[in-house]
């Protein structure tokens, strides 16, 4: 009988062992999971589950399923391709995943593409919340443990944080910042979750601190670990950088170690629900406050951490800011040439920190805020330019593969390469994604080792659009002669000197290297560079700096263009307008202007621009003939106390002083605005032509001493009138030749000989140098003649030489001399016998006229236009009544037969 029972024992041990189980046998032989085997039967899952697997199956019990919502089994089975076969996926790991080998904490991925997680502690094993009633119970393909509830794939990233029993502190903030609804939203979500020895890592007291306060801190932190967007392990890549809800961007380092996001590593990865995608992390990953815990966080700035470091710039970047970090990678310095870090790295206080200062902003650029073209000024006080095109963006030629990883004290955007500051203005255009043409015209025209140079240049720079702008074919045709036009109008863009905006002023003129001037135009508008508006300003280099302008300039072809140009010449250009001259000074020329302000004309009397603009063809044409020399005068050519023949006819005079130049009395405040016809000069007052004698001795700085004499003698009044006068005009050197004191003696009696002398330099007519000739005599109102010699050496009057001939004034004409003219003796005795005697003078109302010799004299009172007053003869003495207005008056008195006339000058 027992070895009947043996037999029978080994028998169906050799059928049990011949009989293949599969996980779905195991299911189908047990009494306590008929729902799960209907369910695996209606999804159609029996064949799979019996193939070679190997599988696990969590298996609900009977009594799971029964605990389900009343009706709930009933919808999944109506529907089993759907929510059921998802269901059975979900209890599903395509591999085998015995007792042995499960960790509380760990998450399983099931064939359903979602993951359980397991929790092991003194109650028992659990899959999500549903405990293992009995493990391993092993199948021919895998293992089947019974579970006591039926397990339901998370549709939201909350829900893998729920059923994982390592991040309860991490539900504990999610649920105290109030982000549950939000994270079981639609999503996607991507959660970096830290587990709850990661929060405990944190120094003591962090938690309670953060849960003290979940609207602030906490939900900061949390939004931290959050990504609007499925960022599964598959998509990840080292150096990459993942921009959060919190606005600010994690890091992502992949290396042999495994995957950190910042510096926290990836513990496990792609747990997935619905919504989203949890990567379970082993610390807490905090909001970067500083540009600089960017870099540190970023697998790929060790370099620049180094720099930075060495440098000394470490504090500055943990500062308020903001700044703008323009940051290279390490393959970024890695690209440059060999040796170049350690020398950098060697002299970290010099050409190190100028390239780390080149890199950084002092504030938010954003790439948001970015444009192609745009210019933006850095710490290093040089400017870096943004290009934007289909390839990307680009700061100078640097990639921007990164951009707006923000910190609380600003952003870094990653690059490709090291920008290096820009050492010569021409490096500024090479880098700019807007001045290809300008470049392209600056090497045709050979100029680029030029502005290469030392310098300083200032170049302003038009834009490809403001070469664009150019009549069609223009641009063709320079580059087709560049040493001819080309070369001329891009020195025209070019100043030989720094010319910051600081120091620019509206109304400037500023010489280029072409030898012509721009003008500038500051209004609320901007700055104006000729018509030209600057853009981008002050864009330094090592040799100068560019400032960014939105047309090209050409250069003044005439006297007019630079009127045109300039903003504080509008006034002069509506009177040349108006005068209807604006195609005569577009002539030849050459021309030199002076050229009044607008500020000039408004300082005239009110009323006077607009009565000279209602009557063009008179005055204002006389008065802007008188601003015009037809010859260039430059200022190099200028001399103190020249007279200049203006087209009006009349003459202006130059002074030359410690104060400036002066024409007439307007100060020149720009010389040598140089155009092809000509030159400008702008002066700050509107110079009248002279209408009488005296206003040409006014206005020269050479005459002062003249001027002193004719006012003491009171013949001001008398060189105002009607005339025509001719004044052989003594020089202040020609009186300062007198023997001393003489000038003193001269005015301290000046109704005496002062008067006479004056009057024998003035002639009651106009004697032009054309009516002049040698040996000619000419009466002066002092009643004594003058002779006249000309020569090879010039024109004299007596022995005085004309050194300027023909100043006209409308009342006459004066003539400069170098020396004082002295009346010859007034006697006329000519024998030294006779005598006349006048007196009194000065006079009132009379005078008397006595001859010693007692003979019949005869006497005349004129004017000094030689109009007879009074005359009267008797023999020895004449007594003469008159009543004049007071002035200075001549007496002519002829003794006896011989007819000899003396004259005498009498005051009134």
């Amino acid at each position: 009988m027992k070895s009947k029972l043996l037999l029978f024992i080994t028998l169906l041990l050799t059928t049990l062992k011949i009989q293949s189980q599969s996980v779905v046998d195991i299911v189908v032989n047990s009494p306590d999971h008929n729902t799960l085997e209907a369910a695996v039967v209606a999804a159609d899952l029996a064949t799979t589950l019996q193939g070679p697997g190997p599988f696990t199956v969590f298996a609900p019990t009977d009594a799971a399923f029964a605990a389900l919502p009343a009706g709930t089994v009933e919808a999944l089975l109506a529907d089993p391709q759907g929510a059921l076969t998802d269901i059975l996926l979900y209890h599903t790991v395509g591999a085998n995943a015995l007792s042995t080998g499960l960790a509380n904490g760990q998450f399983i991925k099931t064939i359903n593409g979602k993951s359980v997680s397991v929790k092991i502690n003194a109650d028992g094993v659990f899959i999500n919340n549903a405990k293992v009633t009995v493990a391993d119970v092993i199948a021919d393909n895998g293992v089947v443990h019974v579970i006591d509830a039926v397990i339901l794939p998370p549709s939201t990233v909350v829900d893998i944080a729920l059923n994982s029993p390592v991040h309860t502190t991490l539900v504990a903030a999610v649920s105290a910042a109030g982000l549950v609804s939000t994270l079981q939203g639609d999503g996607p979500f991507t959660v970096f979750a830290p587990t709850d020895a990661a929060f405990a890592a944190l120094p003591a007291g962090t938690i309670e601190a953060l849960l003290a306060d979940p609207q602030g801190a906490l939900t900061d932190i949390l939004h931290y670990h959050t990504v609007g967007a499925n960022a599964l392990s598959s998509g990840l890549a080292n150096g990459q950088f993942i921009k959060t809800i919190n606005g600010k961007s994690v890091s992502v380092k992949i290396n042999a170690d495994g995957v950190f996001i910042n510096n926290a590593k990836v513990t496990v990865a792609d747990v997935v629900a619905d919504n989203g995608v949890v990567h379970v992390i082993d610390a807490v990953i905090l909001p970067p406050s500083t540009v600089v815990d960017i870099a540190l966080n970023s697998p790929v700035h060790t370099t620049l951490v180094a720099a930075v470091s060495a440098a000394g710039l470490v504090s500055t970047l943990q500062g308020d800011g903001p700044f703008t970090v323009f940051a290279p990678t390490d393959a970024a310095f890695a690209a440059l040439p060999a040796g170049t870090i350690e020398a950098l790295l060697a002299d970290p206080q010099g050409a190190l920190t100028d390239i780390l200062l080149y890199h950084t902003v002092g504030a938010n650029a954003l790439s948001s805020g970015l444009t192609n073209g745009q210019f933006i000024k850095t710490i290093n006080g040089k400017s870096v330019s943004v290009k934007i095109n289909a390839d990307g963006v680009f700061i100078n030629n640097a990639k921007v593969t990164v951009a707006d990883v923000v910190a609380d004290n600003g952003v870094v955007h990653v690059i490709d390469a090291v920008i290096l500051p820009p050492s010569t203005v021409v490096d500024i255009a090479l880098n700019s994604p807007v001045h290809a043409t300008l470049v392209a015209a600056v090497s045709a025209a050979g100029l680029v080792s030029t502005l290469q140079g030392d310098g300083p240049f200032t170049v302003f720079a038009p834009t490809d659009a403001a070469f664009a702008a150019l009549p069609a074919g223009t641009i063709e045709a320079l580059l087709a002669d560049p040493q001819g036009a080309l070369t001329d109008i891009l020195l025209y863009h070019t100043v030989g000197a720094n010319a910051l905006s600081s120091g620019l002023a509206n109304g400037q003129f500023i010489k280029t290297i072409n030898g012509k001037s721009v003008s500038v135009k500051i209004n609320a508008d901007g700055v104006f560079i000729n018509n030209a508006k600057v853009t981008v300003a002050d864009v330094i280099a090592d040799n100068g700096v560019v400032h960014v302008i939105d047309a090209v300039i050409l250069p003044p072809s005439t006297v007019v263009d630079i009127a045109l140009n300039s903003p504080v010449h509008t006034t002069l250009v509506a009177a040349v307008s108006a005068a209807g001259l604006v195609s005569t000074l577009q002539g030849d020329g050459p021309f030199t202007v002076f050229a009044p302000t607008d500020a000039a004309f408004a300082a005239l009397p009110a009323g006077t621009i607009e009565a000279l603009l209602a009557d063009p063809q008179g005055a204002l044409t006389d008065i802007l003939l008188y601003h015009t020399v037809g010859a260039n005068a430059l200022s190099s050519g200028l001399a103190n106390g020249q007279f200049i023949k203006t087209i009006n006819g009349k003459s202006v005079s130059v002074k030359i002083n410690a104060d400036g130049v002066f024409i007439n009395n307007a100060k020149v405040t720009v010389a040598d605005v140089i155009a092809d016809n000509g030159v400008v000069h702008v002066i700050d007052a509107v110079i009248l032509p002279p209408t009488t004698v005296i206003d040409i001795a006014l206005n020269s700085p050479v005459h002062t001493t003249l001027v002193a004499a004719v006012s003491a003698a009171g013949l001001v009044s008398t060189l105002q009138g009607d005339g025509p006068f001719t004044v052989f005009a003594p020089t202040d050197a020609a009186f300062a030749a007198l023997p001393a004191g003489t000038i003193e003696a001269l005015l301290a009696d000046p109704q005496g000989l002062l008067t006479q002398i004056l009057l024998y330099h003035a002639v009651a007519g106009e004697a032009l140098s054309s009516d002049l000739s040698n040996g000619q005599t000419i009466a002066t109102i002092n009643g004594k003649e003058i002779t006249i010699t000309i020569n090879a050496d010039g024109v004299f009057i007596n022995n005085a030489k004309v050194t300027v001939a023909d100043l006209l004034a409308d009342n006459g004409v004066v003539h400069v001399i170098d020396a004082v003219l002295l009346p010859p003796s007034a006697s006329n005795d000519v024998n030294g016998t006779s005598a006349v005697t006048i007196y009194p003078n000065p006079s009132v109302r009379g005078l008397n006229i006595e001859s010693k010799s007692r003979e019949t004299i005869k006497a005349r009172l004129i004017d000094l236009f030689g109009r007879e007053i009074e005359k009267a003869s008797s023999e020895g003495i004449i007594n003469l009544s008159f009543d004049q207005i007071p002035g200075t008056y001549l007496l002519e008195v002829q003794e006896g037969v011989s007819k000899i006339s003396i004259h005498r000058v009498v005051k009134l």
